[in-house]
């Protein structure tokens, strides 16, 4: 079996190939080719925390994983990050496990390059202003995937800390070719921004419409079990997609409480959820109508994204004999 790291795992993603086969796999996924079961947990109340399983299996890219995933939202502001994760791929043809690991360092890529195809699929042409909320490894994460897919010339980083606002846009403008600076506010980040990525554990909207210019796009990937990113006046105004409607409205841990509490309270039903990301690749469904519409890409995190990316890991590693080979019996 093989076994991969962190850096490893780094260095073998690249996140323009992510993004072309995270197409392809949401495609799968909305088209019923694909098996990704809603995700399980073991909760560790004392921590405010929870372990959970994230099976899945791709057929059109080979690959059968499951993800244990852990979401401590008291690591926040400590050496240690919020999510952490192992991935185990199997071999879909008998069932032999394949291949451990690191499943933190994908995480965040998958996560940042869904967003960032939920961009390439509903922000506008020109969309060269971002916002990004949250100081974490999803907001390096986003920042970096966005240029990728629109023509970024700004981004504003704000966050609860400055000084960890401060450090991420000096950080990012080391790498990125682009005006990177840190800001106050939540709101003076939106404020013009075409598009907005939303990284935080809030109990609280950071997201709200007052804040918004017409025609952005969000993307919201932020979890916390008793809180949520997106107030419900955006929801109800914007044109709504996700990875997966099952996964998306289904009970805690999987759903996403700024589309749950709004259907709950009444003012929308589950049917105000436009599309999936997988009926806007394949055509079935369409994207914004207007310049001034606001899209808004509620994540939840999916298995299938996990598999894509951990198969191009795998991939990439067994051709340039990266990683060390171990035996369980």
């Amino acid at each position: 079996m093989l076994v991969l790291g962190r850096s490893q795992v780094e260095a073998l993603l690249d996140v323009d190939t992510l993004i072309d086969a995270l197409a392809a796999a949401m495609a799968d996924l909305s088209a019923g080719r694909a098996s990704a079961p809603d995700r399980v947990a073991a909760l560790v109340p004392g921590r405010d925390g929870f372990l959970a399983a994230m099976p899945g299996f791709v057929p059109s890219a080979g690959v059968l994983m499951s993800k244990l995933v852990s979401l401590f939202p008291r690591n926040a502001g400590t050496r240690l990050p919020t999510h952490q994760a192992l991935i185990v791929v199997f071999d879909p043809d008998t069932g032999e496990p394949a291949a451990l690991l690191d499943g933190t360092a994908i995480t965040a890529a998958r996560t940042g390059a869904c967003s960032a195809l939920s961009a390439r699929l509903l922000a506008r042409e020109d969309a060269s202003v971002l916002a990004v909320l949250g100081t974490g490894v999803q907001a390096r994460s986003h920042a970096c995937a966005m240029c990728r897919v629109r023509p970024i010339r700004q981004i504003r980083v704000a966050g609860r800390d400055p000084a960890k606002a401060a450090a991420l846009a000096e950080e990012l403008s080391s790498v990125l070719e682009t005006d990177v600076r840190a800001v106050s506010t939540y709101a003076e980040a939106l404020d013009g921004a075409d598009i907005a990525a939303a990284t935080t554990h809030s109990l609280e909207p950071v997201i709200r419409r007052p804040w918004l210019a017409p025609g952005v796009h969000i993307t919201s990937v932020g979890y916390n079990p008793a809180g949520r990113e997106v107030d419900d006046a955006t929801v109800a105004q914007a044109l709504v997609c996700v990875e997966s409607r099952q996964a998306a409205l289904a009970p805690f841990p999987a759903g996403s409480n700024d589309l749950l509490i709004p259907i709950r309270d009444g003012l929308i039903t589950a049917e105000h959820i436009h599309a999936e990301l997988g009926e806007l690749v394949s055509g079935s469904r369409t994207g914004r109508a207007s310049t001034d519409q606001i899209t808004l890409y509620k994540s939840v995190g999916v298995a299938v994204q996990d598999a894509v990316a951990a198969g191009l890991v795998v991939t990439a590693a067994r051709r340039r004999t990266i990683g060390k080979e171990i035996t369980l019996q």
